[in-house]
């Protein structure tokens, strides 16, 4: 399958990992076909691995490789972190304030954004299709740079976010399908709005790819953009999302800790 992949242009490299990422998104929208509800700690749990996940491939998947290619291209290592990690960060905020969305577990009356009509599912798939933005093209800036042949990027570090990422989107899916399934939408339509959210991600990642091949001096910029961005989501939504019940915060800062050692490891390993 690698030796397939090292063939492919870096824009098909870059669909094909996040049509895995959406796919792993759609598994955990169909846990709705099985059961109405999940077990809360459990649910906390699952937010906080992915928290986990999310915080280690920002560093060793975008932060470090995108500092490694500043200094290799003779830019100003630190300045080109500073400047692309909280650009990410800017762009999520804004994006935040702007699209409107619900979070899991939330009425009406705490949706997000600019204020509209819009039905509570379609929210409910915004709030997470938001998590996704950054996730898709951290996929697509990490196989585009593999591409400007730099020591900093290769595939196995690449491939290794993007098995990170579709680990983390389980949950994902899960927390959008299922909180619809209870509040009496049919399996099917659950099922059809959990893993939406994860429609982005393909999207994200081809146009991260193309930006990056046509413009490789921002690389860096890019690399750390993604991964401000993906911190945003962690800090701002993962985290209190999954320790919003105190007696479950021991129990889920562990998770969060074994998502870290799991793409750690990944990342180490392949990249």
């Amino acid at each position: 399958m690698v030796d397939y992949l090292v063939e492919l242009d870096p824009v098909w490299q870059a669909l094909l990992a996040t049509l895995f990422t959406w796919g792993v998104t759609a598994a955990g929208a169909a846990l709705v076909f099985f059961t109405r509800t999940v077990n809360p700690r459990f649910m906390d749990c699952m937010l906080g691995f992915a928290a986990g996940v999310m915080i280690a491939a920002s560093f060793w998947s975008l932060l470090a490789p995108g500092i490694d290619m500043a200094e290799q291209l003779g830019q100003v290592a630190w300045l080109t972190a500073v400047i692309g990690f909280m650009s990410g960060g800017i762009f999520m905020r804004l994006a935040d304030r702007i699209l409107p969305h619900l979070h899991p577990g939330l009425g009406m009356d705490k949706s997000e954004g600019i204020k509209t009509t819009w039905q509570r599912s379609t929210l409910l798939v915004l709030a997470i299709t938001l998590h996704n933005i950054p996730e898709g093209l951290a996929v697509g800036v990490a196989f585009g740079a593999v591409a400007a042949d730099l020591p900093s990027a290769t595939l196995g570090g690449a491939l290794a976010l993007a098995i990170g990422i579709g680990i983390q989107n389980f949950p994902e899916g899960t927390a959008v399908a299922m909180p619809l399934r209870r509040e009496g939408m049919s399996k099917r339509k659950s099922f059809f709005m959990g893993q939406a959210s994860g429609a982005v991600e393909p999207i994200g990642a081809v146009i991260g790819a193309l930006f990056v091949l046509n413009m490789q001096s921002i690389l860096p910029y890019a690399l750390c953009f993604a991964a401000g961005a993906m911190i945003f989501v962690v800090v701002e939504e993962l985290i209190p999302e999954s320790q919003r019940q105190y007696e479950n915060i021991d129990l889920v800062t562990m998770a969060t800790m074994a998502g870290f050692t799991i793409m750690m490891m990944l990342d180490v390993s392949l990249g």
